[in-house]
């Protein structure tokens, strides 16, 4: 639980952390992608099945933009390789 406290009066409020999921995702061009989002799995795998009917092709900026209407925080994590 995080404490955040109003200034104006000085009451102190608490307010539960959301929690984020983090997937790895494919999409119809073969490219690996890695998302997150606020929404656990099965309730993901319900958009994705949802998003599917409607388009032919899957690209996942564009199913992200589709979950983005159901998770305002659902988004894709670039991953860059490092070495070292």
């Amino acid at each position: 639980m995080k404490t955040i406290t109003n200034n104006t009066f000085g009451e102190e409020t608490l307010m539960a952390e959301k929690k984020m999921y983090y997937y790895r995702i494919y999409d119809d061009k073969e490219k690996l992608n890695y998302m997150k989002s606020s929404l656990p799995h099965d309730q993901v795998e319900k958009w994705l099945r949802e998003y599917e009917r409607t388009h032919q092709k899957y690209f996942n900026p564009e199913f992200i933009n589709f979950l983005h209407e159901h998770d305002p925080e659902a988004g894709i994590i670039e991953v860059s390789d490092i070495s070292y």
